[in-house]
């Protein structure tokens, strides 16, 4: 990965995130995807669309990663909790909205 200190201008700085982008999207295209095999998962496990602990996990994992990482945590932590919602919002269209 090029060190950011290297792109000299605005358009190569803009392609560089424009790819990242992509990628970005890509990953949470494919995070979605496992959400729906959650959905057919969880039931044979007697598993809710919202488990708690497993919530705080993830958060605690991804501030950790951006932590290591330098990213804001804040940030990281406020972005992550909005793809749980929807997470949890997509399980319980299939599974109620009961929670552990």
């Amino acid at each position: 990965m090029k060190p950011v200190i290297e792109f000299e201008n605005m358009t190569a700085l803009r392609r560089e995130i424009d790819r990242l982008d992509s990628q970005i999207v890509t990953l949470f295209a494919r995070r979605a995807a496992l959400i729906g095999r959650a959905v057919e998962l969880k039931p044979h496990e007697g598993l809710p669309a919202r488990i708690n602990s497993r919530v705080d996990e993830v958060i605690n994992n991804v501030r950790s990663v951006a932590t290591h990482q330098g990213a804001d945590p804040e940030l990281v932590e406020t972005l992550w909790r909005a793809v749980i919602d929807w997470s949890i919002k997509e399980e319980e269209k299939t599974l109620g909205a009961s929670s552990v």
